[in-house]
């Protein structure tokens, strides 16, 4: 009781405020934004006037508060057919759908939101069971709370009437959410700290706030704590006549004509059917005479050809997973300095749920011993290091050819390639980047890399080099100092 007087007295007192919440509040719509798009079932419990939530423009978004008074203000200020608020405590959400049909089946959200409200909950661990109750495999629970170390200046705004007063908070760590997340289920796999600077200061407060909050030793001075999770995969449970999802192994292939016959040959089976779909690029060898002659000599083996039109491994890529026709695509280089027996790792890596983007490293076992020149694997261990902090999920080798994702997931990225624009020639970093922005959670898979047995690199380190270092800049343009 004390806890609804309290918050329905700030909702009197909401409409004529005037502190630094705006500022902050508004940062924290355009984060969001970033990681939740348009037209997606979306849940806020503590929603508050409900103003985050209307922000997202959801395709049905439903609002929970526990304050009758905030409830009020959100019906009055957000009239969006797709808008639901209802008066409830988030400590018991049954019954609650994501459907704005009350008479139909329950259906879970897409996307999760608890924004400031841990901090302030009797019982953390049961709002987050709660949250669980109404996810499926791929709804992302998204959750800000403030920072124990703001603590002090916190209470000073309180008295000074710059902040909302607030009771007892419970001021929990990143590790403390992260603890309770995985009791109640869900897996946490992205962490980081936003806003430095709450108050409005023209150039001041976005400088601080776009930038500085993301660099050391600032991000420790940040005001929230972000955390991004997903419910914890179950283990797959298929009855005998489940069908598996199928395969396809796009082969980019250019001057690896001595390499064809062994792809044939050493490409495992994997799931209900495994497809190979080779696109050659302009080769100055044999190449596109020895695919087809494979695929005469192997036919029930399903495979495809397409020469491609474009010029980069990247090019290649995207024609052949525009006509894959698997649940699951793959990269396979057709040098085969990854072995094509490795694949069945990153299809078992998928399908249990373990990721949702799965790479390939090769810096991890020893390598062959010319597997790999000196300053490439420097470059890949600088790169490695950059966009593991650009990404906020750990990718110890950005350049491996190997991954893996399904193929409705590939589709979202392509649709949202205009985000970050057509800038890749190898097509790693368009896929990586896409993986981040979609809050799918990348995962790491060590591979043994080998000697070629055919052909040289078609890898030039110092001016790829270069388009490296510009792709580090369009990733920290686009994910980081957004």
């Amino acid at each position: 009781m004390e806890r609804r007087a309290h918050w329905d007295a700030i909702a009197e007192k909401l409409p004529n405020w005037r502190g630094w919440g705006g500022t902050y509040h508004r940062r924290l719509a355009e984060i969001y934004r970033q990681l939740i798009k348009p037209g997606q079932r979306v849940l806020e419990l503590g929603c508050g006037q409900g103003d985050l939530l209307a922000a997202l423009q959801p395709g049905v978004g439903v609002g929970v508060d526990f304050s009758a008074g905030m409830i009020r203000n959100a019906c009055q200020l957000h009239s969006d057919a797709n808008l639901r608020f209802e008066l409830r405590d988030a400590h018991d959400l049954s019954g609650l759908s994501a459907n704005l049909d009350p008479v139909k089946d329950r259906i879970p959200f897409d996307a999760i939101i608890l924004s400031d409200l841990l901090n302030d909950v009797w019982d953390v661990q049961t709002i987050l069971e709660q949250a669980a109750h109404l996810s499926h495999p791929g709804t992302r629970l998204i959750i800000n709370s403030y920072s124990r170390l703001w603590e002090l200046p916190l209470t000073l705004a309180k008295q000074l009437g710059l902040a909302q007063p607030m009771l007892t908070p419970n001021w929990l760590t990143v590790e403390d959410i992260t603890n309770l997340a995985g009791l109640a289920g869900f897996d946490v796999f992205r962490r980081w700290h936003e806003v430095l600077w709450p108050l409005r200061t023209p150039g001041l407060d976005a400088l601080c706030n776009r930038y500085l909050v993301h660099l050391w030793p600032f991000q420790h001075m940040a005001l929230a704590n972000l955390i991004v999770a997903r419910p914890v995969p179950s283990a797959p449970v298929l009855p005998i006549e489940a069908k598996l999802p199928s395969v396809s192994v796009i082969v980019p292939a250019r001057n690896e004509a001595g390499n064809i016959p062994q792809i044939f040959a050493r490409c495992p089976e994997m799931g209900n059917q495994t497809e190979l779909i080779f696109v050659e690029g302009h080769s100055s060898d044999d190449t596109y005479a020895a695919i087809e002659a494979s695929m005469a000599s192997n036919p029930g083996r399903p495979a495809r050809l397409y020469h491609q039109a474009g010029i980069g491994k990247g090019d290649a890529v995207r024609l052949g997973f525009a006509q894959a026709r698997g649940d699951i695509v793959m990269i396979l280089d057709a040098d085969l300095t990854v072995p094509s027996e490795d694949l069945p790792r990153f299809y078992e890596a998928l399908r249990s749920g373990k990721g949702e983007f799965i790479n390939g490293v090769r810096l991890v076992y020893p390598m062959e011993k010319q597997a790999m020149r000196f300053f490439n694997f420097l470059g890949n261990k600088f790169f490695s290091l950059t966009f593991s902090w650009l990404l906020g999920q750990p990718v110890k080798d950005t350049l491996c050819g190997t991954k893996a994702l399904w193929r409705a997931d590939y589709e979202k990225i392509a649709a949202n390639r205009v985000y970050f624009g057509d800038f890749d020639p190898f097509g790693d970093f368009d896929l990586l980047f896409g993986a981040v922005h979609l809050c799918r959670k990348i995962v790491d898979l060590p591979v043994r890399y080998r000697e070629r047995t055919y052909g040289t690199t078609n890898i030039q380190r110092w001016k790829h080099g270069w388009l490296l270092l510009k792709m580090v800049s369009i990733a920290a343009k686009r994910l980081k100092f957004i």
